[in-house]
């Protein structure tokens, strides 16, 4: 893996170097017991934080062993339970929950939530646990030479221990700790999907009471909608809108004309190229479809650039980043870039040969495209085996509802409806579609969200259903 993918992707310790303002030393006769946490402050006022080590591989223990980081938000009034809430990734921490926890406890009223950092992010132990603590010149992000010493630690033997069936067991392993004889919820968002579905059939909790599934991700075996297929995916949903802009004579009008043609005409021009941010059209009108508030000004942008003026482009670039600027507040909230690149290349990658050629000539007949398929050029070489569990889907499913958009441009709609079909025969699971909605929809369709999954808690009986981004 180059350091050239890693500058792009900006999607044996026993403790974390660096130990984390957050967490003070637990009373000695229960090192892992929940205790106030030391931030607990602001939006993070009256949470309470943990430590669990455990093996970094079973069946290697010279390897050492992971300390995973744990929050837990008590429920405010008399707890009904507790909901656990997955992040996304891989390599987000439990802080992109952090802004949205008034969201979730209109979700989930009276349950205690708990968060927990996957192995290799946020606190807990990580890939490069000099390079990327907190307390490192770049913190929790990778800085300067920094990426020149973290980035051989890809290809050791310790790095092979952080994979998704390794975090699926620390999950089992936090739940069978911290868990409690009441109800008990699993929510996932995107990879934490993936996360919840490998545990669901690696090492299933003692007791689950339902499951959420936000965003959900294909079936791993597939060949059309993995990782590498990101482009096409978001190409997909750019046409969406397009499309939507010709079946309204009004939007038509405003692009006098196909708002294909008109587009077209924007990314084969050079001149009008260059007034868009980065001078990448494809790439930048592929980023603005993750927010429904952006991704209606498209057809405006397209009009605007026609005629020479970059400012709406230039505000809509400025909208973009403060979309995104809450999830960055946190010392913890900075992703980890080499597990990201790790565990993409290792098991959501249906193309591991492909090369940057290949990749400008798929991008050529595209309107939209992410960055990603490229990022994943050269990661074969660093990428460990897949295991057994690979592909394989959990034997029993609790009750389990799917909250799915269907202009997704990271998780298509086609194949969490895949995921769907193949997961019936294990239990009850029913998919509640969001038109309009993009990816996670705790964010980007709260109101849909929190209605869904207020008659999924209250019933637990997950069934069909439709809602609309307002």
């Amino acid at each position: 893996m180059t350091s050239k993918i890693f500058a792009a992707a900006a999607f044996g310790l026993a403790v974390l170097a660096g130990a984390p303002s957050a967490f003070a030393a637990a009373d000695p006769s229960s090192p892992d017991a929940f205790q106030p946490c030391t931030d607990a402050r602001g939006d993070l006022a009256g949470s309470l934080c943990a430590r669990f080590e455990t093996p970094l591989a079973a069946a290697f223990p010279a390897l050492g062993r992971a300390s995973l980081f744990v929050r837990r938000f008590p429920a405010e009034g008399p707890s009904r339970g507790q909901a656990w809430l997955i992040a996304g990734g891989p390599g987000e921490s439990g802080a992109s929950f952090y802004p949205l926890l008034k969201t979730f406890r209109a979700a989930l009223p009276g349950y205690d939530l708990i968060i927990p950092d996957h192995r290799g992010a946020g606190f807990s132990t990580r890939l490069c646990p000099t390079e990327e603590s907190p307390d490192s010149p770049g913190g929790a992000a990778l800085r300067g030479a920094e990426w020149a010493t973290c980035l051989p630690t890809l290809n050791t033997p310790r790095a092979k221990a952080f994979t998704i069936t390794n975090a699926a067991r620390d999950l089992s392993a936090l739940m069978a700790r911290y868990g409690d004889d009441k109800p008990t919820l699993l929510y996932g968002v995107s990879y934490g999907t993936q996360l919840v579905l490998r545990t669901l059939a690696v090492a299933p909790p003692r007791r689950l009471d339902g499951v959420i599934l936000d965003s959900l991700v294909p079936p791993e075996d597939t060949k059309t909608l993995d990782l590498s297929h990101r482009s096409v995916v978001v190409d997909g949903v750019g046409r969406q809108v397009l499309a939507q802009c010709d079946a309204d004579a009004a939007c038509r009008a405003r692009l006098g004309g196909s708002a294909v043609m008109a587009y077209r005409q924007v990314v084969q021009d050079p001149k009008l190229a260059a007034l868009v941010p980065g001078g990448k059209p494809k790439l930048f009108f592929g980023a603005l479809l993750d927010a429904p508030a952006l991704r209606a000004r498209i057809p405006d942008l397209i009009a605007a650039l026609r005629a020479g003026d970059a400012k709406p482009l230039e505000r809509a670039e400025a909208d973009l980043e403060a979309f995104g600027a809450p999830f960055g507040a946190y010392p913890q909230s900075p992703p980890s870039i080499p597990l990201v690149a790790l565990i993409s290349a290792s098991e959501n990658n249906a193309r591991p040969a492909m090369t940057k050629a290949d990749v400008e000539a798929e991008a050529k007949v595209l309107l939209f495209v992410s960055s990603l398929p490229g990022q994943l050029v050269g990661g074969a070489a660093d990428a460990y085996p897949r295991d057994a569990w690979f592909g394989k889907r959990p034997a029993k499913l609790p009750p389990t509802l799917v909250l799915q958009g269907d202009m997704d441009p990271k998780t298509p709609y086609a194949g969490a409806a895949a995921q769907v079909g193949a997961l019936k025969a294990a239990g009850p699971i029913a998919l509640t579609t969001v038109k309009g909605g993009p990816h996670f929809l705790a964010f980007t369709a709260p109101d849909c969200f929190v209605t869904a999954t207020r008659a999924f808690v209250a019933t637990k009986r997950p069934g069909r259903g439709t809602c609309s981004v307002k």
